[in-house]
């Protein structure tokens, strides 16, 4: 890792070390510092702000650490922003920030990572992995071939980075698991994570079938009066009481017209109600 970098500071978002995202950028600084890294290395510092609202960050409105990153596409659009996308490459603590005319450039201490292994480490990543499906199963915004591709990592920082990637928490608790530099602890931080959301999701799809079983009650509930007003019209009988020949009518009509299960069941209903108010 180099010591110097244009930085780029992000509005609700954390970038982890291996995770290529698009990044909407439309700040001049924030411009400037991309086109900078374009025109040497195309190297950049991405750091997250604590308040996302502040539209001129300092050194004291972004967080410690970051990551450095490639630029491996950038676009600029009609409007004067510019859509990039980028590639996290390793942890690095922010040290200083300084104005370079147009930008601002980081000065940036590297971060090493411990070394773990072990049978232990291998059961937490299986049991991350598992986790991991479980909540995709419930998370309809991650497509579905991300848990086959988490599966596939056999090292622990990556599978670590890869899931925090994935999960929806918040920027503080992302921002949490990029500082820790131990991967059995971010492993054990992403697991903790995924039961809360489970948690949460699994509440989320209790209340949308609940609401989908009423919404399709009210639904069926109309259908079927819609459907005996229909037959009520057929059968010229909107609110009229009729005698026993006619009643002897209205069931022969039924009997023939073509009805749903529960519409025809609906009209018989109806029916023996409006024979119980025939005179004998």
């Amino acid at each position: 890792m180099k010591q110097s970098y244009p930085v780029l500071p992000l509005r609700d978002i954390v970038v982890f070390p291996h995770m290529i995202v698009p990044l909407f950028v439309g700040r001049d600084k924030s411009v400037a510092a991309l086109e900078a890294a374009m025109a040497d290395d195309k190297e950049i510092f991405l750091v997250a702000q604590l308040d996302p609202a502040q539209d001129d960050p300092s050194r004291d409105d972004l967080y410690d650490t970051g990551v450095s990153a490639e630029v491996l596409q950038l676009l600029k659009l009609p409007d004067g922003t510019v859509r990039v996308l980028v590639a996290g490459k390793e942890r690095g603590a922010l040290n200083t920030l300084v104005e370079s005319g147009a930008y601002l450039t980081a000065s940036v201490d590297p971060v090493e990572e411990t070394v773990v292994e072990g049978t232990e480490v291998q059961a937490l990543m299986r049991s991350v992995v598992d986790q991991f499906e479980n909540y995709a199963k419930l998370n309809r915004k991650l497509p579905a071939e991300t848990a086959v591709q988490l599966s596939e990592i056999d090292e622990a920082s990556r599978l670590a980075d890869a899931v925090a990637a994935n999960i929806a928490v918040k920027v503080a608790d992302k921002q949490s698991l990029l500082v820790e530099t131990n991967p059995q602890k971010r492993l054990e931080m992403v697991f903790a994570f995924m039961e809360g959301e489970l948690g949460v999701l699994q509440v989320e799809k209790k209340i949308r079938s609940r609401v989908k079983r009423q919404m399709e009650k009210t639904q069926r509930e109309y259908y079927l009066n819609e459907q005996l007003k229909a037959i009520q019209r057929e059968l010229g009988n909107e609110g009229e009481e009729g005698d026993g020949d006619e009643i002897a009518e209205l069931t022969q009509k039924i009997a023939t017209l073509k009805l749903s299960k529960e519409a025809r069941t609906k009209a018989t209903a109806e029916l023996k109600k409006l024979k119980t108010m025939a005179p004998m």
